[in-house]
Formats: C-alpha cells, structure tokens, sequence
C-alpha cells in the first residue's frame, strides 16, 4: 500500500520540524508500504523553503516551488498532478491534525474499501474542539453544503480527506484558496451518484491554533465558501 500525503507549504517555519517528524513517523506502520510525501511551497517568506530543500536533498520528500503566491488550493493541485499512491490524503503544515488519525483511517478505508473517507472534528464529540463562533460558522457552511449535494457530512471543511488515487485523479480543483474544501466536497458528491462510489466520515482529533498563531483563513474565506457551495453544487 502506497499513502502519498500532500502538504501545501506558505510562512510555516515554526511547525515544519515537528509535522515532519510525526509524518515520518508513519512509514513505520505496517500498513504502509511506501510513503510518498508530496510539499508544495507556495511561494514563502520565512525559512520554510530551505527547511522543505534540506528534505529533499535528503530524499524523505518530493518538493515544488510556486514562484509566486497562489493560495492553499493551488498548491494542493499541483500536489493532486504528481501524486502516484495508492491512497492520498491532504496533510497541512501545522499542528492542527494529528498525523497517527491517518493511520486510522487508512486501516478503515482499506477494510472497508472505501473510495474517499473524510476525518470529522465533530463526529461523535460532545463538545466541539473549535470555539462557538467557529463551530457555528462550519456547522452553517457544512449544512449548506449538505443541501445541496446530498451528502450526509458534519465536517465538509475537514483538512483530512483521504481518497483512491485513481477516484482524485478524476476531480480538478479550480479553486486557488481556502475555497478548495466546498469545492471538492460539492465534485465529489457528484463522482459519487456517477460512479457509485463510496464516502464515509470517521472521527479525528483535532488542535485548533489561533490568528495569532498564523491561522490563515479568515471571514472573508467563510463568504468564498458559501458563493463556492452554490457555483458548484448548483450551477455547474
């Protein structure tokens, strides 16, 4: 089994190290055969891209470079063009997400043959990890979401979405921000009803950082997001 782990890179020296550490940590599971860790440094300011070449240069990654800006969604597809796993799941630069949840999810993607699973911050707490104002806000975009695809989701803005190599191969993200997330949510509803394809949801931990920290998103990205749920769960 082949796990290829894409992770758009943008002003994230302070956590490369340590996300790098825990994702190397999973090549010692024996559910993974080969691990293919795919960055792409959208064009940083900080030290992240000489920490990302030291990597490379010592064969634990594959590296691409933006010359300018683009945006999280940007970086992911051209992650999404040279990743080659069998399995691939989006993985961000911070600390947010838990790198051993992905072992969880393989084994349970695997054993269930499951075409794309999802990592949900929700499912199944009693309390939300996020504060109230947060919750609220992708609670709303998740239920819009819902309506207008058909899925049965209570996490449509998760990081972790794990799929079948050759199930994302079919999907082109358009989207260069933050937008990704609705917009791939709302292509593969349809992939699903098309092909018949299987989506799941399986809880994850989760450890929310704040602005302050160097969150990224902001409100203006909470706006994108519902125009983006309508434009492709409706329009197109």
């Amino acid at each position: 089994m082949k796990l290829s782990l894409l992770i758009p890179v943008y002003n994230e020296e302070k956590t490369l190290d340590l996300i790098f550490s825990k994702v190397f940590e999973l090549e010692k599971s024996p559910l993974i055969d080969e691990l293919e860790v795919i960055a792409v440094d959208d064009c940083s300011k900080d030290n992240s891209l000489n920490l990302l070449i030291k990597y490379e240069d010592e064969g634990k990654i594959r590296l691409f470079r933006h010359k300018k800006n683009q945006g999280k969604g940007a970086a992911v597809r051209t992650a999404m063009a040279n990743a080659t796993g069998d399995y691939v799941v989006f993985q961000d630069a911070d600390l947010e997400y838990d790198p051993q949840d992905l072992l969880k999810m393989l084994d349970y993607a695997v054993k269930n043959n499951v075409d794309i699973l999802y990592g949900s911050r929700f499912l199944g707490k009693k309390t939300s990890p996020l504060g109230k104002f947060h919750y609220f806000v992708n609670a709303g975009l998740t239920t819009f979401s819902n309506l207008l695809t058909g899925l049965k989701l209570t996490d449509m803005e998760t990081c972790y979405k794990m799929f079948k190599g050759e199930v994302l191969k079919e999907i082109h993200i358009e989207e260069d921000r933050f937008g990704l997330e609705p917009e791939i949510t709302a292509k593969v509803s349809k992939i699903c009803a098309l092909k018949n394809l299987t989506i799941k949801e399986i809880p994850i931990s989760y450890n929310p950082r704040k602005s302050d920290e160097g969150k990224k998103i902001g409100a203006k990205d909470g706006l994108r997001a519902v125009y983006i749920i309508l434009k492709y769960g409706l329009f197109e």
